[in-house]
């Protein structure tokens, strides 16, 4: 071997990182190219993307960065970030992630990379931690049934209003009260929704309720400006003339007030951010959203429900919600589609590690704090402006501005309120200390005030919450709250937990359209850094320099990478990033003096959330129909498209297509629409397939969402965190969200709670753009592709591939018809995927966007060995439901109805059945190497259906 005589500066590997991101190596390239009959990647893209809609050479992208480089500039950009105390409050406080959780939950790929529990047999553990979640929100909130979580606490609020709306049937009013007391982020995202709605907002203090006509009020307890309302007068007067009432607060307040459940509240929202979730410039956070009986089968979101097994044993699922998006699509009431399912988890465990003394303590604790300065202040004739409170005071003050500066160079941030007094808001983490720095500051340093003879004062002065706030009802009663109080317990209990579902630690999650790709550690690290993690919101500009560098950066990276011309970060889901769109659209059509434009047309084939965000801005749903290639039928385009000209808004495309094909003619339904004066919307779902290889603002989109949890690396964490920022052409940039608070943008405009969506986890995605470059994206996208049709071209023996475009190619995913087997068989796709579990695989995504298939998409992070053992899964499979057509097996009693098999069928003393136990338990060799056991046997739905029960079972159940 040659010595190498290269600078030493020169002796890395730049592209390390790409080698690591994508799963097959260059051999393995050649492999694969040389089974699809393909001479290079060039010539299978050429087949397979249209020849004009390709890029032409590479993104002008920085070089990729090795890891460590990238690591190192993003430590040097979020080093700008100045951690300050915070007292800001407004919905965001200081917390405390015990570090058992942290460790093991939040910087754990067995948590974060799982996927959505909709196959719930693998995925017990997560379950178990959200029903831990729901049942912790409904002691705090004294309701009967809570969700699963939702994606902030205004987009809870916009939910309780609609929810409001459709479930007073007693009362025909247009109007919805909002009380002024309210955060006033909440009101922008109100304001965002009632506009698109028809919906008038009236906005009042709390007091004047009962003097407006109303179908639903939204109260704040505690209020904004920190004061506790009496409630329990105004929802009762509320009822008495129909009017519904929902009550944003917060879990730690009601460790210690009176629940609104107990008050009268239908609907009960906020944030459970403070339960050990750090405020990570806004998100990401899980919101909480409790009901009353009569509405639990009403409400939005997903819901944990507990139902039994085929053995009878209690199984864990997700309640069936009939007005979800994907079911109910143009009618539906919401286009929520994701949760905070990895935040939720955090804030159940943390419940779970507290137990009820321990959040009560912290409880006590913070109040207490608040109220040693209060009383202190009232000493020097500075009293708060309210005498009931929790955890904020208000403050009217001669010179704010003075006073926050003093503040801010003495590391305290202050609230700035829109109404010119100053906030002081107290968390977990405030100390003694902090009490003693604001008289100092509020007072000078002279003002003699001693806070250990204050804290004194205040203990021997005793309980001071009016009497119809204290709170006697007990909360997390259940054993789970309070069995592990060790750290050995807490321990073993995630770890239980986390060994009962299957994430990308086990095996390759093979979901069509959810692209479920390697979430890189080095990606990862930044969250856990305190300058990432602990920042406000609403900070002050000069404090948050990182953050906005590394936003325009990463806007500038995904500007590049589209070939739009802005980008907005607010919106914190796909779901959300679609309504963005749409309304940004409306937005424009509407100042262009064309605001009877309202026709949406969007294919047959589209994404549920694709009709139901069209509902929800207001449009009403045009159907264009697809050929019998899957593609979007031109003619009826033209046709719809000319009929609805003088009021055609937009159209809603996903490209490649629903269907797994780059169609041919996607410049040209671009041109249709454009030529009738409506806008074209390009789902972002797919984009995986085309990051360097084509843009969607090159070819004729007007404005796309981006999936970061998707296409950029972001983690699923079990059906949320995700960010679905949008981009946008030049004519759309102004009609992009704005933000009351940070007074950015048009208000009412905000579509969530921060300016900037779920910041805390756009290092992520920046990480992975620096670390891959403009060449390794392209090749991500390019090995994607490889992948789909590796596997299509292996199953197509076995299986009829249902689409492919002229070329006979299928972009990043393909998709398999699984109905003539059925019909020759018996056997259905949800047999197969309950099958794919005992071969250790989770399940491709079932009958979408065709009834009765699978749509597969490997990701270019899967080495051709696990595609290969995937594809010999399935085709084992196959041969499995060959014995059942031949008569070998009976249709009712084979390994694919019985599916999956637990460890209880490995241990049961009888074998009933005509297949070997070991053909049911380990159908291949790799099974017998590394065997993932789901921990129940297949769910009843119908049972669960019929049975809703939502909250934790006895312990005795499970031990039963």
């Amino acid at each position: 071997m040659a010595f190498d005589t290269r600078p030493l500066t020169e002796l890395f590997n730049r592209d390390a990182f790409i080698g690591r991101h994508i799963g097959p190596d260059d051999r393995a390239r050649d492999s694969m190219l040389q089974r699809l009959g393909e001479d290079s990647m060039a010539s299978l893209m050429r087949r397979t993307i249209p020849a004009d809609i390709r890029l032409d050479g590479e993104l002008a992208l920085p070089d990729a960065l090795p890891e460590e480089q990238a690591l190192a500039r993003l430590r040097d950009i979020m080093g700008r970030n100045r951690v300050a105390r915070s007292h800001i409050g407004a919905g965001y406080y200081g917390t405390r992630m015990p570090a058992v959780i942290a460790r093991n939950v939040l910087e754990n790929p067995g948590w974060y990379t799982a996927y959505t529990p909709y196959q719930p047999e693998i995925a017990q553990g997560r379950l178990e931690g959200l029903l831990n979640f729901q049942q912790m929100v409904m002691d705090m909130t004294g309701m009967t049934l809570a969700n699963a979580s939702l994606l902030d606490e205004a987009t809870a609020a916009a939910e309780a209003m609609t929810l409001c709306r459709r479930a007073n049937r007693k009362n025909k009013s247009d109007a919805f009260f909002v009380a002024d007391h309210v955060f006033p982020q909440t009101l922008d995202v109100l304001r965002t929704r009632a506009g698109w709605l028809g919906i008038e907002l009236i906005v009042d203090s709390a007091e004047q309720l009962d003097q407006h006509e109303v179908f639903g009020a939204l109260l704040q307890y505690p209020g904004d400006d920190g004061a506790i309302v009496e409630l329990a007068p105004l929802i009762e007067r509320a009822h008495q003339r129909n009017v519904m009432v929902a009550v944003a607060s917060d879990l730690l307040a009601l460790a210690v007030l009176t629940p609104p459940g107990e008050l009268g509240a239908d609907i009960v929202l906020g944030s459970a951010q403070r339960f050990g979730v750090p405020m990570g410039f806004g998100g990401p956070h899980a919101a909480f959203f409790a009901v009353s009986d009569g509405l639990k089968r009403s409400m939005p979101g997903r819901v944990i429900g507990v139902s039994r097994d085929r053995h009878g044993a209690p199984a864990l699922r997700m309640a069936m919600q009939t007005r979800e998006q994907h079911i109910r699509r143009e009618k539906a009431t919401s286009n929520i589609c994701t949760a905070q399912a990895l935040l939720a988890n955090i804030a159940g465990f943390y419940a779970v590690y507290h137990g009820a003394e321990g959040i009560r303590t912290i409880a006590r604790r913070v109040h207490r704090l608040a109220r040693i300065l209060a009383l202190g202040l009232a000493k020097s004739g500075l009293a708060p402006d309210s005498s009931a409170f929790f955890d904020t005071l208000t403050l009217s003050v001669e010179d704010n501005e003075a006073l926050h500066q003093r503040a801010e160079q003495a590391g305290h941030n202050l609230r700035r309120r829109h109404d010119g007094r100053v906030g002081i808001s107290f968390d977990e983490t405030t100390a003694i200390e902090d009490v003693a720095a604001l008289f100092d500051l509020l007072l000078g340093e002279g003002h003699g005030l001693d806070v250990a003879a204050l804290d004194a004062e205040v203990i021997a002065a005793g309980e001071t919450l009016p009497e119809f706030a204290r709170r006697d009802s007990d909360y997390l009663t259940h054993p789970t709250f309070s069995r592990y109080r060790s750290e050995t317990e807490m321990l073993r209990y995630l770890k239980r937990l986390e060994n009962r579902d299957l994430s990308l630690t086990h095996a390759m999650i093979p979901l069509g359209s959810c692209t479920m790709k390697l979430n890189a550690t080095s990606e990862m690290v930044p969250l856990s850094w305190r300058e990432c993690a602990d920042i406000h919101p609403f900070a002050p500009r000069d404090q948050v320099q990182g953050y906005h560098t590394l936003i325009d950066e990463l806007c500038h990276q995904l500007i590049e990478i589209t070939g739009y011309d802005a980008v907005s970060m607010q919106p914190n889901s796909g779901a959300q990033g679609e309504y963005a769109g749409l309304v940004a659209i409306r937005r424009y059509q509407q100042a262009s003096g064309e605001g009877e434009r309202d026709i949406c047309l969007i294919p047959s084939s589209a994404h549920g959330t694709n009709p139901a965000s069209a509902a929800m801005a207001q449009m009403k749903v045009v159907v264009v129909e697809c050929d019998s290639r899957g593609n979007i039928d031109l003619e009826d385009l033209r046709q719809k498209a000319g009929q609805h000209s003088a009021r055609l808004s937009a159209i809603m495309l996903t490209y490649p297509s629903t269907h797994g094909v780059f169609e041919e003619g996607i410049r040209e339904a671009c041109r249709i629409v454009h030529e009738h004066g409506g806008q074209v919307y390009i789902d972002g779902a797919n984009m995986n397939a085309q990051v360097g290889l084509c843009r969607p603002g090159d070819y004729g989109g007007d404005v796309s969402h981006l999936n970061l949890h998707k296409t950029f690396c972001i983690p699923h964490g079990g059906g949320g965190p995700g960010m679905g920022p949008i981009g946008v052409r030049a004519h759309l940039a102004d009609y992009l969200p704005g933000h009351a608070v940070t007074q950015s943008g048009e208000p009412g405009t905000a579509v969530a709670s921060a300016p900037f969506g779920s910041a805390l986890i756009l290092p992520i995605s920046w990480a992975y753009i620096r670390m891959m470059g403009a060449r390794g994206l392209r090749e991500a996208s390019e090995v994607s592709i490889l992948g789909a049709n590796y596997i299509a071209q292996r199953l197509e023996e076995h299986f009829n591939v249902l689409y492919r475009g002229v070329n006979g190619r299928v972009a990043h995913e393909c998709i398999i018809d699984i109905r003539p087997l059925k019909a020759a068989s018996g056997i259905d796709e949800e047999d197969i995927a309950k099958r794919l579990i005992d071969f250790g695989f989770h399940a491709p995504t079932m009958s979408f966007p065709v009834a009765g298939t699978l749509m597969i998409e490997p990701t270019e992070s899967e080495s051709q060995r696990e595609l290969d053992r995937f594809c010999d899964a399935m085709i084992a499979i196959r041969e499995e439901i060959a014995a059942v057509e031949n008569g070998e097996w009976p249709k009712d009693d084979n390994p694919l109805v019985n599916a999956p098999h637990s460890e209880r069928d490995l241990a049961c003393a009888e074998w009933p059945h005509p297949y070997s136990r070991e053909q049911a338990i380990f159908p291949t060799p790799a099974t017998r190497e590394a065997k993932f056991w789901p921990s129940v046997n297949r769910v009843d739905n119908v049972y669960g259906d019929r049975n809703l029960i939502c909250s934790c079972p006895s312990i005795e159940d499970y031990r039963d």
